[in-house]
């Protein structure tokens, strides 16, 4: 299915016209007439992007993006008639994306909305590679927090990275070698003992904050890998 898009404009003509754009697009397209039904389509379903006129009957654009940007992210792409740098500047400070400035060429709209899109998923892969999630543990490179079960476990650094470069490449295997060469600085004591002390120690770690399983699967012979709930048996 494709990227479902809300289109906002009080005038038939031109939500019909944007439609046409980007109907040739795959897109899934919904429409809303006014401020007040924007909001609620936008708090109801899970749009990929918001195409959003300035100028509405009742509440404006901006205020739209304002309300829809207290609870969502969602990429906001605005149009108005008007060529001002003020409104303008206005709309990308209050959480506006782009702006489009009418009238505008159709292959410059569905280009738009493209980077847009292209962006939100770039954003998304971000988050994902920084918040990894095995039932009940969490790891989280951008705070370098680990919870298990809603409760925080109090890593050392070195033990928080070895779990998350194992983590976040699950189907890995790393040896002592690699595991120091990723962790360690080239001017720190390197012995390949310490590797597994970290690994004795993150295990109990975890182990005493509740984790039903063990995440540092030892690969005799070998080195380490992640120990995913599945793998367990």
């Amino acid at each position: 299915m494709g990227n479902r898009i809300l289109i906002v404009d009080d005038e038939w003509n031109m939500r019909n016209l944007i439609k046409i754009y980007l109907s040739r697009e795959a897109f899934q397209l919904n429409e809303a007439k006014d401020g007040y039904e924007a909001i609620e389509m936008a708090d109801q379903y899970a749009f990929d992007l918001v195409v959003l006129d300035v100028m509405l009957p009742d509440i404006d654009g901006w205020e739209v993006c304002s309300t829809i940007r207290k609870t969502s992210e969602i990429p906001i792409l605005m149009l108005t008639a008007r060529d001002d740098v003020k409104d303008r500047v206005l709309g990308l400070n209050i959480g506006a994306d782009d702006y489009l400035i009418k009238p505008f060429a159709p292959e410059e709209l569905v280009a738009r909305v493209k980077a847009l899109l292209r962006r939100r998923k770039k954003d998304n892969r971000e988050i994902d590679k920084l918040l990894i999630t095995f039932n009940d543990l969490s790891i989280d490179y951008d705070s370098r927090e680990t919870w298990v079960k809603g409760t925080r476990v109090e890593l050392t650094p070195k033990e928080f990275d070895i779990l998350y470069t194992v983590a976040h490449n699950p189907k890995t295997v790393f040896t002592r070698d690699i595991l120091l060469d990723k962790i360690w600085y080239s001017e720190e004591f390197r012995d390949l003992r310490a590797v597994d002390t970290h690994v004795k120690n993150l295990r109990e770690k975890v182990r005493k904050a509740g984790l039903s399983f063990n995440p540092v699967k030892t690969v005799w012979g070998v080195g380490y890998k992640f120990n995913r709930p599945e793998d367990q048996y």
